[in-house]
């Protein structure tokens, strides 16, 4: 670092925030993270290093939701998070995910509640997507939302954390790209596009077909006392 640098990384969780001498930061921000944080630690720590009048923001999604596509939609949430198998000799995803912060963020982070005796003016800005929505929602309340493709929708599944779970819990199951007769995400994707008429009339070009997807969100914003 030279001398006209002011900016200072350090690497930590928010449940040990020694490194920070009390009231010195202005402002705290967790993006996609907050979740993971075990409260009975973390509030005594951001309540000692906020100054008085300083901010705090949480900001996170849930899974996607296509629009106009429940059928699909119920699919995806069957072998995400459905227990055991989700069909013959087939498990899915639900036992991988780490738990309890899957269920806090799929929860929108509502039970997260900043301590009344430290932070004040508490506001929830949430945004619950719907499985039966039956179109794309105004930019300006659903903030996360694309128009992607059924390859891209694949691309994303394979990024999962549980997927990657379920991988390494059956090492012998291999996907079609690498010369297998399918994987999870293979089959999760040969429901979706049979649970739509006109994608599985698209024969092998199903990964071309293009959908609206918007994620449930949530900003949780408080002020230090």
């Amino acid at each position: 670092m030279t001398k006209d640098e002011k900016v200072t990384f350090y690497q930590g969780g928010a449940e040990d925030l020694s490194f920070l001498p009390d009231k010195s930061i202005d402002m705290v921000v967790a993006g996609q993270s907050a979740h993971w944080f075990d409260y009975n630690k973390a509030w005594p720590e951001l309540s000692r290093v906020v100054k008085p009048g300083g901010s705090l923001a949480f900001w996170g999604y849930k899974d996607n939701v296509l629009i106009g596509h429940e059928r699909a939609n119920q699919v995806f949430d069957k072998y995400c998070y459905a227990d055991g198998d989700v069909e013959p000799g087939v498990e899915g995803m639900n036992a991988y995910w780490e738990q309890p912060g899957r269920n806090k963020v799929r929860n929108l982070l509502r039970e997260v509640e900043p301590p009344a005796q430290d932070w004040m003016a508490v506001r929830r800005d949430l945004y619950d997507i719907k499985a039966d929505c039956p179109e794309t929602p105004d930019p300006g309340t659903a903030w996360m939302q694309r128009r992607i493709n059924l390859g891209q929708l694949e691309a994303y599944v394979r990024t999962f954390s549980a997927f990657q779970g379920w991988r390494d819990a059956h090492p012998e199951v291999k996907s079609r790209a690498e010369g297998g007769k399918g994987d999870l995400a293979d089959i999760l994707m040969d429901r979706i596009v049979e649970s739509e008429p006109q994608w599985k009339g698209l024969g092998d070009g199903w990964r071309d077909a293009e959908v609206d997807t918007v994620w449930g969100t949530y900003i949780l914003m408080a002020k230090k006392r």
